[in-house]
């Protein structure tokens, strides 16, 4: 806004000058504006500078001649059928209001072909080229993008293994105490025992000696004096040799009681 207020005055103050400077020009100087001059009008109006507001100045003789502004055709024919402007008073002063060609001859007939005419050419005011505008100021921030993250990957864990258990071992059966052994009997001892000093042992049902398959009952316990407990890892059926004795002569008890 500033800017455009200094340029507007500066055209004001320019054209001020302007018009302060406008100049008169006497046409044909001391002779004046007449047929025959000595010096082609044309070769005096290049010898000077016309610019807009100044003034032409043309002196000639009042009733007798006259001043025509006319076309550029008209000028070339001399043809005053047309004219754009007429003056005849004697003393005429033109005023340049525009830049460009002005075509004057005089309205006297025959005096436009014996060279009582003139071309003037008005340069066009010099204007000072304004300086370039400012380039807009930048914004005092300018908007602050977002830093670029690349796309967070989740940190690679390896699969968790599950932690090697060994293979727990068969809860070992809890030990049962052995069946009470009758006391042995010595060779010696006479063969009729007294039947309420002997208490059988507490037999199967069945008299059969032979041991439950193996995999329908579980291994007899070895007796914790003679035999360790029996390893996790032995599936097959053992029996320590205790057993065998206990179970010979609960079979020979059971005999002798059997004969009774």
């Amino acid at each position: 806004m500033e800017f455009q207020k200094s340029q507007c005055f500066f055209l004001l103050l320019l054209s001020l000058l302007s018009i302060s400077q406008a100049l008169k020009f006497n046409v044909g100087g001391r002779k004046g504006w007449i047929p025959n001059p000595s010096e082609s009008y044309n070769n005096w109006a290049e010898r000077n500078r016309f610019q807009i507001n100044d003034t032409l100045v043309f002196k000639y003789k009042k009733g007798s001649d006259s001043v025509l502004e006319v076309k550029k055709e008209d000028y070339e024919k001399c043809s005053k059928a047309n004219p754009i402007k007429k003056f005849d008073n004697g003393d005429t002063e033109f005023k340049f209001d525009r830049s460009g060609p002005f075509y004057f001859i005089s309205g006297k007939d025959g005096n436009c072909e014996k060279g009582q005419k003139l071309t003037i050419v008005v340069l066009s005011p010099r204007t000072p080229s304004s300086p370039p505008s400012p380039p807009p100021s930048p914004p005092s921030s300018p908007p602050s993008s977002p830093p670029f993250s690349p796309p967070s990957s989740p940190p690679f864990s390896p699969p968790s293994s599950p932690p090697f258990s060994p293979p727990s071992s068969p809860p070992s059966s809890p030990p049962s105490s052995p069946p009470s052994s009758p006391p042995k009997t010595s060779p010696s001892q006479s063969p009729h025992p007294s039947p309420p000093t002997v208490s059988p042992p507490s037999p199967s049902p069945s008299p059969s000696p032979s041991p439950p398959p193996p995999e329908q009952a579980p291994a007899p316990p070895a007796s914790n004096s003679t035999a360790p407990a029996p390893s996790p890892k032995n599936s097959g059926f053992s029996m320590a040799p205790s057993n065998v004795l206990v179970y010979s002569v609960t079979i020979v008890i059971g005999a002798a009681f059997l004969r009774y």
